[in-house]
């Protein structure tokens, strides 16, 4: 820590050149400039403010820590401000007097992160901020941040604790000399407090109450320490035993599986997901941010003895669909949709990605640009047409992982990790068979079924080891191989081929009622499986385009764009129809329209759904209908109107769409308008916001 910080590093009087968060960062990395440490001080300054946006780095006590990991830094460095005056940080109980600029090069070492991390831990000790607020000079301060001087202070104040604690403890020496709980947590008297007149009998106390806890912080390198600091400050207050792992930059080493098995309750402090979180399934837990683990540690750990108490046992779930994909209370049916919606919401993205960057090859370069060389052995740098086949090119390969993310990401919600590797095998078995989308289906759901069986064999303990590494990816993966090189993939492959021509052939009657069914699901649950059944239906047939399967995917765009622009239409012309929040969501509502999210309109669903739905899957059949009568056709999957000169027949796409969204806009004003008016009153004070909105149309 000593070259981490020194004198110079120091401003005991920062308030005479900051006033803001921002001067005071700028303050302080300006000494860091000066001694090398940081090379680009605005972009270093821009590196803090990006994680201060991320969460307030102000901490109860009077204490800031802005910090961040940066290119713009040399070597792992720590500046100290003190100021008289305060400073605001964002902590709920007011300003800082301590502020502490922690700068970390972005491949900072363990090592060095071990000692920030200590750092951050010794911030939660009062004696410590205590010495820091009287230090006299920047050498004295920066020899006790360093540790330096930490050792002897500790050995001041536990001498001072002792003095004053003395006369108390002679006078407690005339307590009862039997055994008892403390009569909060019910743990035992310290054996100091017994005498030798103790009953022979041993008393009965009560076992304290186990704990277990994470921390976790987007950086990694203070919040993380300091909630642990924190929680295990508070657990020795209360009489409850804890064990913390904290999963931040300095290291992450698993609590033991026993000590978990043993736990009462759970505790998870963090920002960032946790890692390994199904360990901790069937306890009692409380799940907060980061700075709760801070601030108000005593509170979190009375609230899991609660939920204990109550026999509250929480199965904790991760933010991705991987992680809620499959819970064992729920049916067969609602198993296979979310493990079909774990894969396509992980296929999504190399859809998006690859697609625009393939349609945006084809507006630079032409249509002819499919046919171009491969860039890594012919480009020039001044041809826009090697321009537009890299974009092409580096498309073409994201695509290309469609079908096997796909099949991997299934195989993972039903069997988790031991699950990808068979499954991104099986779906490039059927890309090489030409099996598409429907052959990465059936691939996922047979590597994760594979996988399922292997794992209910009993297996030795002498091999348990290697199972998910070796054995399982192994074995999973001949069984996939074989099953659908030589079992299903041909007749799939066949189904795939029979379907492609089926879109090809499409025209007239068929194709319009085709759209009407694309915009119905499209708009049926605004964004939900529904949704994504059809798009992904239309993104399959990019995979191998034809006229056919490119009319389906302008189609999808052009249903799914309808609910959120006629949404922020209605609230335009009618806005007396609508509360003031949907009023303000509408203006949001015409960007996310025009950009192809769905998704736009789901906070008018949610509020009425009874009347936006069925308006939205109006207007969505009339364009998806008019979409496929135009014969409009669309190689990008994603993009909205910022697509629109990559699309067959552009003006007549925009058309379709503009009856859609006039269509809903009429169907939504209608049911809208044709609720009954309520008497005005008392009651309508108590009325939510939509009946008050009602009742004066």
């Amino acid at each position: 820590m000593s070259e981490m910080i020194t004198a110079d590093l120091v401003d005991l009087e920062l308030d005479l050149s900051a006033e803001t968060k921002e001067a005071a960062a700028r303050s302080l990395a300006a000494r860091m400039v000066a001694l090398g440490r940081v090379t680009d001080l605005e972009g270093f300054l821009a590196d803090v403010a990006a994680r201060e946006a991320q969460m307030p780095t102000g901490l109860d006590g009077g204490i800031g820590i802005p910090h961040c990991r940066s290119a713009h830094v040399t070597e792992p460095t720590l500046a100290f401000g003190r100021s008289a005056r305060g400073i605001d940080f964002g902590a709920p109980d007011g300003p800082a007097d301590l502020i502490f600029l922690i700068a970390a090069p972005a491949g900072a070492d363990d090592a060095h992160l071990t000692i920030l991390s200590s750092l951050a831990r010794h911030l939660m000790d009062a004696e410590f901020t205590g010495a820091l607020r009287s230090a006299e000079d920047a050498d004295a301060a920066a020899a006790l941040i360093s540790g330096e001087d930490r050792a002897a202070s500790a050995r001041e104040a536990s001498g001072a604790r002792e003095a004053r604690e003395a006369p108390g403890t002679s006078a407690d020496s005339e307590a009862p000399a039997t055994p008892s709980a403390t009569p909060d947590t019910g743990a035992p008297a310290t054996p100091e407090t017994a005498t030798s007149d103790a009953p022979a009998t041993p008393a009965t106390a009560a076992e304290p109450f186990r704990v277990v806890a994470v921390t976790s912080c987007p950086t990694g390198i203070a919040h993380t320490y300091m909630a642990a600091e924190s929680l295990e400050n508070a657990a020795r207050e209360a009489g409850v035993e804890i064990t913390v792992e904290t999963q931040g930059s300095a290291g992450f080493t698993r609590l033991d599986p026993a000590v978990i098995a043993a736990a009462d309750g759970v505790v998870f402090a963090h920002d960032v997901p946790v890692r390994d979180k199904e360990r901790f399934a069937g306890k009692p837990t409380v799940d907060v941010g980061v700075k709760a683990g801070i601030n108000r540690p005593a509170e979190l750990l009375t609230e899991v003895r609660d939920k204990a108490a109550r026999g509250e046992t929480t199965a904790p779930t991760g933010p991705t669909p991987v992680d809620n994909a499959g819970d064992s209370g729920d049916g067969y049916g609602t198993k296979l949709r979310k493990w079909l919606m774990s894969g396509v919401s992980y296929m999504v993205p190399f859809v998006a990605a690859g697609g625009l960057l393939i349609a945006l090859g084809f507006a630079i370069g032409g249509w002819k640009i499919d046919k171009a060389p491969s860039v890594a052995e012919h480009f020039i740098w001044t041809d826009h047409t090697s321009w537009a086949a890299l974009l092409f090119q580096i498309g073409g390969l994201a695509f290309a992982f469609l079908v096997p993310v796909l099949a991997g990401y299934i195989a993972y919600g039903m069997a988790d990790r031991p699950g990808l590797v068979p499954g991104f095998v099986g779906g490039s078995v059927a890309v090489t068979i030409n099996a598409g989308f429907l052959g990465g289906l059936a691939a996922g759901l047979l590597a994760g079924a594979v996988v399922m069986g292997i794992q209910r064999v009993r297996i030795p303990a002498v091999l348990r080891g290697i199972m998910p590494v070796v054995v399982i990816p192994l074995i999973s993966s001949a069984v996939v191989g074989f099953l659908m090189f030589l079992v299903v993939g041909k007749p799939i492959a066949s189904l795939q081929s029979a379907l492609t021509d089926w879109l090809e052939g499409l025209s007239g009657a068929n194709a319009v009622i085709l759209g009407i069914i694309l915009g119905l699901m499209m708009c049926f649950d605004l964004g939900g499986p529904l949704n994504k059944v059809a798009y992904a239906f239309a993104i399959g047939g990019l995979t191998h385009p034809t006229d056919g399967s490119l009319k389906v995917m302008a189609a999808a765009m052009a249903a799914g764009m309808v609910p959120p622009l006629a949404m922020a239409l209605a609230t335009t012309v009618r806005g007396r129809l609508f509360t003031k929040t949907e009023r303000e969501n509408g203006k949001a509502a015409w960007f996310l329209g025009a950009s192809f999210i769905t998704e736009g309109a789901i906070p008018f669903a949610a509020a009425d759904p009874l009347r936006v739905i069925p308006a939205s899957m109006a207007g969505g059949a009339v364009t998806g209908a008019l979409s496929m009568a135009f014969g409009c056709t669309l190689r990008a999957p994603h993009g909205g109107v910022f697509v629109v000169p990559l699309i067959g027949q552009p003006l007549l796409y925009l058309v379709a769409i503009a009856a859609g969204v006039c269509v809903s806009t009429a169907v939504v004003v209608l049911l809208k308008g044709a609720r009954k008016t309520t008497p005005s009153g008392p009651a309508d004070e108590a009325a939510p916001a939509e009946a008050r909105v009602a009742a004066t149309v």
